[in-house]
């Protein structure tokens, strides 16, 4: 068995209100107004965020369109497009089970929304990913979860059935899309839960 890994939410912390109440105070004052502004930028990471995780948008052409289409200052879009990079920092205890497994002899592979300027810096910051024997990201295929395609990118790029390739998702839709797809799926919402399902399906 193969086990893929999504990072934002898994591996690496995210947490969208918060950046908005960083970056944004002035108009998300409360947890109502941080989830309008965020749903209004990132827009569940369909329309502009989408196209933006799917490589086809600039960081320039970004900022533009949520600007017009949002009525947000261009530097406010700005801030939170440069903010996410400090958000998305490694989470000890998800890095330590990656660890283990990796000590297990597990092979390990990762598929991951994720535009480009993101993908280099956690390709940077970040020693830990030389222990994946592969990956994929959105921006570089240029096709996002949930959509079927980028499961038949990452099955034949990583050279196994979909059924030898488990997937490890904080996301509920893009479970289902890897199940849909014939891959195994787990809803990962900590390191310790997830490492208990492993351990029941006889992986740890």
């Amino acid at each position: 068995m193969k086990l893929v890994f999504d990072f934002g939410g898994v591996l690496f912390r995210w947490r969208p209100l918060v950046v908005i109440q960083q970056c944004l105070p002035t108009r998300a004052v409360d947890q109502d107004s941080a989830a309008h502004w965020a749903d209004q930028v990132f827009q569940s990471y369909g329309g502009d965020w989408g196209e933006f995780d799917r490589g086809t948008v600039t960081v320039p052409e970004l900022v533009e369109r949520i600007a017009q289409r949002t009525g947000l200052q261009a530097a406010e879009v700005q801030a939170v497009v440069d903010a996410v990079p400090l958000e998305l920092q490694a989470k000890p205890d998800s890095v330590a089970l990656l660890r283990r497994l990796r000590d297990a002899g597990r092979p390990l592979y990762y598929l991951s929304n994720m535009p480009e300027p993101y993908a280099l810096h956690l390709e940077a910051a970040n020693d830990f990913l030389a222990w994946f024997s592969d990956g994929v990201f959105s921006a570089r295929v240029h096709a996002n979860k949930p959509e079927p395609a980028i499961f038949g990118i990452a099955s034949e790029r990583f050279g196994a059935k979909p059924q030898e390739l488990l997937l490890l998702d904080d996301h509920g839709p893009n479970v289902t899309a890897a199940r849909a797809a014939g891959w195994q799926a787990l809803h990962f919402t900590d390191a310790a839960a997830t490492q208990m399902q492993l351990q029941q399906l006889g992986i740890m």
